[in-house]
């Protein structure tokens, strides 16, 4: 039953006292009024005291309409938040595992739930009790379950321990997580298309979109073995993939700790079959681009990528080389060039750069080959085109191309006393580290970020 509150005892009183306050009020103004109406009528300038009366009252109203609109729209002053109110606040940020203040960090998390209504959404609510937005989300089907993959936005404060403890919590398990960045904030279709639209337009760009498609992992190409099938059967088995190449062999993609799901396999096999019906039609693609530097003689040289075509005249240079340059370029004595051309021209195991004369004749190489998760830079100057700073400007070029490629280092193997290729290195100003052994030297240079300011310009003319 509702229970009513009663008055205040005093309030009866205070309403009877108001309403006689007022009925005074009313007799007063009637005999002000019959006094005004006395004066007006029988003194000289009555009419002129009206008028006076009626301004001064228009006066009067003005005045109180004024103040009282401002009395009545005045916010009301808020309350004084009490050192409760702030303590409760901070045990919610706390409890929520992130401060109120602080930024946020992007991670990417991979956790395998039931296949079952509710399991993802347990995932997701966990997240959200820490604050945690969810940017996008992939499903990967399994045969048991279902590979759940985030791209996520935390507080900063918020320990990676402590969100892949929330995910294992609400049913996760199989949890991987690491730092993302903005180019993660692309989504996966995009990603794709746009890796596609590398490849169509640079064979060599098959193994660094695979890459870029799996994150880290290492990309291997193999030839097929003498007489082996021109064509392996694809393989997925836990971390690696092995993959058919159009131009024969096997593409191996390996990945530490994150089996690849069967999402991924067919994703890794759609790319492959995009690049050999476009192998097929179009043959070898390899960029057009071309840069020219003059010489400090005057004379202008090309520099511009290479590929297989170039093999016989990468030959005739080799056969105009002396003995001397070409051990210091393959640390011995070469016996058939053809075979390391094969190899090094070769899209598949990375990108090339070749000089040419004014009169299209072929004087320098340039190599920047995939090892892996290493980067090999390797250059060959014809005899009478060296010290002139092309092996420099080529060296810059293929740096720049890693650097692109999102690599972190790339190393060159030379021998101690081939002081070209060191001066060559040292004029990178990058940090360089240097191991010796016997008689061998292996310079490896660390690599700016992709987003951060390069020293190594892409320029289409170059004065060195």
């Amino acid at each position: 039953m509702p229970q009513s509150t009663p008055a205040h005892p005093g309030s009866r009183q205070h309403h009877w006292r108001r309403e006689l306050v007022e009925v005074a009020a009313l007799f007063t103004a009637m005999a002000t009024a019959d006094l005004i109406a006395e004066t007006v009528g029988h003194g000289p300038d009555g009419r002129v005291l009206l008028v006076m009366s009626a301004a001064a009252l228009l006066a009067v109203a003005g005045f109180h309409t004024w103040w009282a609109r401002g009395r009545g729209h005045a916010p009301p002053a808020a309350a004084p938040e009490t050192g409760e109110d702030v303590r409760a606040d901070e045990r919610d940020a706390e409890r929520a595992g992130g401060r109120t203040d602080g930024g946020t960090t992007l991670w990417r998390l991979r956790t395998t739930v039931r296949d079952a209504p509710g399991s993802l959404g347990a995932v997701c609510t966990a997240l959200a009790g820490r604050r945690v937005d969810i940017v996008t989300l992939q499903t990967h089907p399994l045969a048991d379950g279902t590979v759940d993959e985030f791209l996520l936005r935390a507080p900063a404060a918020l320990p990676a321990t402590a969100l892949a403890q929330a995910v294992t919590a609400a049913g996760g398990t199989d949890t991987w997580m690491e730092r993302a960045d903005a180019h993660d904030l692309v989504d996966t279709p995009t990603r794709m298309l746009a890796l596609a639209t590398r490849t169509a337009l640079d064979a060599a760009e098959l193994p660094l979109a695979l890459r870029q498609l799996f994150g880290r992992c290492t990309i291997r190409s193999t030839p097929a073995p003498a007489g082996a099938p021109a064509h392996a059967e694809d393989a997925l088995d836990g971390t690696v993939m092995r993959l058919r190449d159009p131009s024969g062999g096997t593409i191996t993609v390996q990945r530490d700790h994150l089996p690849f799901t069967p999402t991924e396999f067919a994703r890794a096999r759609a790319l492959l079959e995009l690049d050999a019906r476009l192998g097929a039609r179009l043959g070898a693609r390899t960029p057009d681009a071309k840069d020219v530097l003059t010489l400090p003689e005057g004379n202008e040289i090309t520099i511009r990528r290479a590929g297989p075509e170039d093999r016989e005249a990468a030959l005739a240079m080799h056969e105009r080389c002396s003995p001397g340059t070409l051990a210091r370029r393959y640390h011995g004595p070469v016996g058939d060039a053809d075979r390391y051309l094969a190899h090094l021209l070769s899209p598949r195991f990375g990108q090339s750069l070749a000089v040419e004369t004014a009169s299209g004749r072929l004087v320098a190489l340039g190599h920047l080959l995939w090892d892996g998760d290493e980067n090999e830079v390797a250059l060959l100057v014809e005899d009478g085109w060296q010290r002139r700073g092309i092996g420099a400007a080529v060296l810059r070029r293929l740096v720049a191309m890693a650097v692109e490629a999102g690599r972190d280092s790339v190393y060159a193997v030379t021998q101690s006393t081939n002081t070209g290729m060191v001066a060559a290195m040292r004029e990178l100003a990058l940090p360089l580290d240097y191991q010796v052994e016997d008689g061998t030297l292996v310079i490896t240079a660390a690599l700016p970020s992709v987003d951060g300011p390069s020293p190594l310009p892409h320029t289409t003319q170059d004065r060195t």
